[in-house]
């Protein structure tokens, strides 16, 4: 009875190890740099947000009341990442779209506060973006809640 128990067990604690806890989470990008290199092409505040997952202060991006036609791109690559059609003013202090440019960013679970958050990155640079929440507009229901750190902005040439 006691080898029973002790099988048992053993294959217990055994198959609790399972493939997807061996595995390792980095993804590759195509567009890969030194932290000295991102320290060296990024200023303070997009090295904080972009390569340390660091929030800007509410209301302190000149890009969250831009309402001019262009695109956002992100400010460590250059890949485009939002059309200015996409964004909206969510009074939330940061720059707000209902949606991304498909392909072009990434997502991942940010348990960094303690409870689960959709992370946004770069798909390109793995840059960090900020987050997405489901409090957007009717739209598609999406708030892409973005640094705008992380953002250049590219004006259209039609204007």
């Amino acid at each position: 009875m006691k080898n029973i128990v002790f099988i048992f067990i053993s294959l217990l604690l055994f198959s609790c190890n399972t493939s997807a806890q061996n595995k390792n989470n980095e993804e590759i990008f195509s567009v890969t740099k030194t932290d000295a290199e991102w320290k060296a092409d990024l200023d303070e505040s997009e090295y904080n947000v972009l390569r340390k997952a660091g929030t800007e202060h509410a209301f302190s991006s000149e890009l969250n009341k831009n309402y001019e036609k262009g695109v956002y791109v992100c400010a460590a690559c250059g890949t485009p990442l939002f059309k200015s059609e996409y964004k909206y003013d969510s009074r939330s202090g940061w720059p707000s779209f209902d949606r991304e440019i498909e392909g072009n960013v990434a997502f991942s679970t940010d348990r960094d506060l303690g409870y689960t958050r959709n992370e946004e990155h770069c798909a390109t640079c793995g840059g960090h973006l900020g987050h997405v929440f489901d409090d957007g507009p009717k739209t598609t229901g999406k708030r892409h809640c973005i640094n705008g750190a992380a953002l250049d902005f590219i004006p259209s040439k039609n204007e």
